[in-house]
């Protein structure tokens, strides 16, 4: 197991009460807290520069959202591991927590000695979601991901222009190929997303999880 004070982290979140704390609790607990944000901006920034072994980010913050900062820290091939640590717990934040990758997910109302269980896991390429998380989110939020990932190439940018509402006939021209092309991936992402049943039902599982579908 590594020691608590070669677990270098940097900590982000827009309460200073929240922030302090946080800090606090890492500190007596002998972990090396090597930079704090108030912001997502400053929390990227911090990230690149210091490139810690974990960051901890809540997910609504000014500037960047924890997901921005993630996906953007991702996109540079940094290392870092994250654990988000948020009031929020409706199954589109795990649906996006899971689309990134996320290494943990807890709850701000989750004790210290679960962010230490959740550290010990992520540091072990463990994915570790809170206790406070009913089995169905996660595991609806888990089969949504997996529907998307049935989907081939050309049908992931088609539902990514959808998400956009970009109209059937933007869409062939984009694309160059007739709306009756378009029209027959529509019919087959509905097979394949099982939303069969609802009019403009791929439109409207594509705005719903816009966010999800731009990690694909």
């Amino acid at each position: 197991m590594i020691k608590k004070e070669n677990i270098s982290l940097v900590i982000a979140d827009d309460h200073p009460m929240l922030l302090k704390g946080l800090y606090n609790e890492f500190t007596k607990n002998h972990y090396s807290v090597i930079g704090q944000a108030k912001d997502g901006m400053h929390a990227l920034e911090l990230i690149l520069r210091l490139k810690p072994k974990l960051a901890i980010l809540d997910i609504n913050m000014p500037l960047l959202t924890g997901f921005d900062v993630i996906k953007m820290i991702k996109d540079k091939g940094i290392d870092t591991k994250f654990i988000i640590l948020s009031y929020l717990r409706e199954i589109d934040y795990i649906k996006k927590a899971k689309s990134l990758y996320i290494n943990g997910y807890l709850l701000k109302e989750d004790s210290f000695l679960e962010i230490e269980q959740c550290i010990e896991a992520v540091l072990n390429d463990k994915v570790y979601f809170s206790p406070s998380f009913d089995d169905f989110s996660l595991k609806n939020a888990t089969e949504e991901l997996k529907k998307i990932k049935l989907l081939t190439p050309s049908e992931i940018t088609i539902l990514k222009l959808i998400a956009l509402k970009t109209p059937n006939t933007e869409l062939a021209n984009t694309l160059g190929v007739s709306i009756r092309t378009i029209e027959k991936h529509r019919s087959n992402m509905v097979h394949k997303l099982g939303i069969e049943g609802v009019t403009n039902s791929v439109t409207y599982w594509a705005l719903k999880n816009k966010d999800i579908i731009s990690n694909f």
